[in-house]
Order: structure tokens, then C-alpha cells, then sequence
């Protein structure tokens, strides 16, 4: 569990100026803790490259640290949750991004790091045929591959009828605010998001009294791409957010998809863009996704699905047979993850899982998910 002090420390890191995610993570990551930085900035300069002296005087900053324990004390009155990046119950896919935010705060019951992830996004003019993509597609995935968690943004149009379809269709979905979690933007999405917090949740990286200004949803579409495996563009205009998100998930090396659409419809325009841009791979269908993620939902016995030939296992390293034995109980799971569970540096367990995989012990999925060969 992460001390109270460290989570606070790592609140008011985000109010210093000048100190954004990534080079806030450097100073953590240098120092050991965000009370570090903080408690022993004197020491920053000699410890972490780079580091000038002028940063000292500019984590002298008492407000920043009375602001971090008010809201601290407003997480807790109102139990939402507040993860930093040390945090076990961080979406572990978002941790891999440089610019992942120091603290998300959340609330809701989904499992943000699930064993498969899914952005959905698109226009705030969604028209007819936007809607009716959102009802089907998740339809249709409910039958394939119902155990996928489901992230748009709360939006007017595609958003917001990606967040009830997926309801509808009994997901769990979490949506990404771009402000504090002392409000619902808009408004008349309300009676959505609490149904969400049922099954699903919401997530934001902003502190109460945050307005939802126009640069924060650029900044929260990160956020959405950043925790999924996948982000999928259901309907866009030439210009938008989701298409931004796309860009974003594509930088993080994540697959994106797009539904295609007529040529003079001007909401199809980004997603049309996208596809010949190479930028998207194109779906029609559920299926489509399901095939090209390799997250085909396998019917036959378990025993079966997790077997692996008898000889491969004879002579397994302590590491390998712990992975193994986190496989069998699991059936899939992200790298990330395996991290945490086997307390192997991410660097050690990638070269380790390469060689399972070589040797037809494991095999790799979408989204760095291992599963037994």
C-alpha cells in the first residue's frame, strides 16, 4: 500500500510549476519517492543528471503542498481512489507512456489494468449511423469476447453512446474526465455516469475544481489512449479529438481502427482520412477487431486451452516455472502485470519471455498479453 505522505507528496509534485509528467517522473524515479524529491531537494542536482540548482528553490513551495492535503483529504471524504505511478492498481499500459500523469484520480469498481482494454471514440455530431455502430459493434463483441473493459470520454455523441452501448451490453466502461471528480461535464450525462460507477468507473488525472477547458481534453485523450490496447474511431469529422487520439495511440505504438464511410459524409471524413493515411486498419465488424487483436475467445476445456507438451517443462528455471505458474492460474496476462506478480525487472522478464516463446512455452498477444503455448 502507498503511505498517505507519498501519495500527497506526489499531488502537490503536479503543482509545482514548471514540472510536468515526464519530468516529474525523472525526479521520482532519481530520488526514490515524490516525498523525496521534496523532504531531500538539496541532493537533486548530485543525484539526477540534468538537475539545475534552480529547481531546488522552486520545489520550496508550501502551497503546493497544502493544496496536495486538502485535496488528499477531499479523496478520501468522498472514496475516490488516488493512484500514483508506484501503485499496483495503476493502469499498468498508461505507466509504460513517458507522459503518464503522476496521480489518477478514480473512481468506480472496473479493473483498469483488464486483461484487454478498449478505446472507443469519435465525433460529438455523431449521426445515426455513429449510434448504431456503437450498439452493434459492442453487441456483437459481447458474444466474442465479453470480458473487455471499454474507455471513451463522457462526450457529447460517440462517447456517450460508446459508454451505454457498452452498459447495454453489460461491459464494464470507465469514463476519462477532462476535469475534477467534484463534477459531471456535461451535465445531462449525469444519470450515465452513475450507472457507470456501478460497473465501470471514472478516471481523470485533474484535482477538484478543475474546469473542463478546452486544452485539458487533449490532455485526457492521452489518457485514453495511453490505458488501452486498442482505440477504435467509430465516426469523425476531418478535424476533431478522436482523431487526436488516434495520432496519440499510434505514438504509443497501440493499434488503431476505423470504421469506414461513404465518401460525401462529412462525419466519416477522419476515419476515411485515417484509413488511407495508413494510420487505422479498417473493421467492419467485431469480428474484424477480434481477429485482427487475436482475442478470439477459445470455448474448448480449459485443460486443454493451457496445455503445453509434458517435456518442455523439465527443466525450467525458478523464474520460468514462476511465470508458468501464474499463466496456468490466470489463463492471460499483460507483461506488466507479470512484473508486479513475479517481482522481475521489466528488462530481466522480457528477455525471459522471449525465450519461453521461442521455446513454445508461451506465446504473445495483442497488447503484450502472454498466455501458454
Amino acid at each position: 500500500m502507498i503511505p498517505a505522505e507519498e501519495k500527497i507528496h506526489s499531488i502537490a509534485l503536479t503543482q509545482v510549476p514548471g514540472i510536468g509528467p515526464v519530468w516529474g517522473r525523472k525526479l521520482i524515479e532519481g530520488m526514490g519517492s515524490a516525498e523525496n524529491v521534496f523532504r531531500l531537494r538539496n541532493e537533486l542536482p548530485d543525484r539526477i543528471p540534468g538537475v539545475h540548482r534552480r529547481l531546488i528553490e522552486t520545489l520550496d513551495c508550501p502551497q503546493a503542498l497544502e493544496f496536495a492535503r486538502r485535496e488528499y483529504d477531499f479523496t478520501r471524504k468522498n472514496n475516490i481512489c488516488c493512484l500514483t505511478l508506484a501503485d499496483p492498481a495503476y493502469p499498468e499500459r498508461l505507466r509504460e507512456c513517458d507522459d503518464a500523469p503522476l496521480v489518477l484520480y478514480y473512481k468506480g469498481n472496473a479493473d483498469l489494468n483488464a486483461i484487454r482494454v478498449l478505446s472507443m471514440v469519435g465525433t460529438r455530431k455523431a449521426t445515426e449511423y455513429g449510434k448504431g455502430l456503437c450498439l452493434r459493434f459492442l453487441e456483437e463483441l459481447r458474444h466474442l469476447c465479453p470480458e473487455v473493459l471499454v474507455v471513451s470520454g463522457l462526450a457529447y455523441g460517440i462517447d456517450i453512446h460508446s459508454h451505454r452501448a457498452a452498459l447495454k451490453n453489460d461491459f464494464a466502461t470507465v469514463g476519462v474526465l477532462a476535469h475534477g471528480l467534484d463534477r459531471i461535464y456535461p451535465y445531462v450525462h449525469r444519470q450515465t455516469a452513475v450507472e457507470m460507477l456501478e460497473k465501470g468507473g471514472l478516471l481523470t488525472e485533474f484535482p477538484s475544481g478543475t474546469n473542463p477547458d478546452r486544452h485539458n481534453f487533449v490532455s485526457r485523450n492521452r489518457i485514453i489512449a495511453g490505458m488501452s490496447d486498442a482505440t477504435l474511431v467509430v465516426e469523425s469529422a476531418a478535424k476533431g479529438g478522436s482523431l487526436i487520439t488516434a495520432e496519440i495511440a499510434g505514438g504509443y505504438n497501440r493499434d488503431c481502427f476505423a470504421f469506414p464511410g461513404r465518401v460525401t459524409d462529412e462525419q466519416s471524413a477522419g476515419c476515411n482520412h485515417l484509413l488511407r493515411d495508413h494510420k487505422a486498419a479498417l473493421i467492419e465488424s467485431a469480428e474484424d477487431l477480434v481477429w485482427a487483436m487475436k482475442w478470439a475467445a477459445d470455448r474448448s476445456d480449459p485443460a486443454s486451452v493451457h496445455a503445453v507438451q509434458a517435456s518442455l517443462f523439465a527443466d525450467l528455471t525458478p523464474e520460468e516455472e514462476a511465470v508458468v505458474a501464474l499463466l496456468r492460474e490466470r489463463g492471460e496476462m499483460q507483461i506488466n502485470m507479470l512484473v508486479v506478480a513475479t517481482d522481475i525487472p521489466v528488462y530481466k522478464l522480457s528477455a525471459l519471455l522471449f525465450e519461453m516463446e521461442m521455446k513454445g512455452i508461451i506465446r504473445t498477444l495483442a497488447g503484450g498479453v502472454y498466455r501458454l503455448g
